[in-house]
């Protein structure tokens, strides 16, 4: 298994890849198919359930390369953590990447029910915004903003470094890996208009 390093270094050139528009890992006819009998995959991705952010697709890798975690909103919830583990300790993934992305939707809906309470009327909605909320109440940068996509942006940030610290809190097998070196856990932010995947 490559290193973290050696996997950020990947997904990086994979993304410059896809924005360059020459891909060759998740398209390539050279590549076998990944063995039916085990996976090994060298990233964990927590991302977004939005159409329009493709995991593999925007980082050009093939199948078997990337395990993906997608829920709206990359909030983290104990079915989340649990894959998080599953991938860094029995598949030994290096690197863990919370995946966030320009004009969330589920971001979006949050802070219009923070601005209007009572605007969301689906309780299961409700229950991915009320994970979100607090995070965004208690950065008064964020809630003072005047501009709404600056105001969006700077929630869509604040949402992945709060996903982020809920894997650490989450699960001692995550905090301990992440400080003792055995594997990486990042964000990272991907633009709609660009293609770009930007790297904190």
């Amino acid at each position: 298994m490559i290193s973290a390093t050696e996997s950020l270094a990947r997904l990086r050139q994979g993304n410059q890849r896809f924005v360059e528009g020459v891909p060759v890992g998740f398209t390539s006819q050279d590549r076998p198919l990944p063995s039916a009998k085990s996976q090994e995959p060298f990233a964990v991705i927590l991302g977004c359930s939005d159409s329009r952010v493709p995991t593999e697709i925007i980082f050009d890798q093939g199948p078997g390369d990337l395990f993906v975690i997608r829920v709206a909103g990359n909030i983290v919830a104990p079915s989340q953590i649990a894959s998080v583990e599953f991938a860094t300790e029995y598949l030994g993934a290096r690197l863990v990447v919370v995946l966030g992305h320009a004009q969330c939707g589920a971001v979006t809906a949050t802070l219009k029910e923070m601005e209007t309470p009572g605007a969301i009327n689906m309780p299961n909605l409700k229950a991915i915004t009320d994970h979100i909320t607090p995070a965004l109440v208690n950065d008064d940068r964020c809630m003072n903003l005047k501009d709404e996509q600056a105001r969006l942006a700077r929630a869509i940030s604040i949402n992945v470094d709060t996903s982020m610290a809920a894997l650490k809190d989450g699960s001692s097998l995550i905090a301990e890996g992440h400080a003792q070196g055995r594997f990486l856990v990042v964000g990272a932010e991907y633009s709609l208009e660009t293609g770009v995947v930007r790297f904190r």
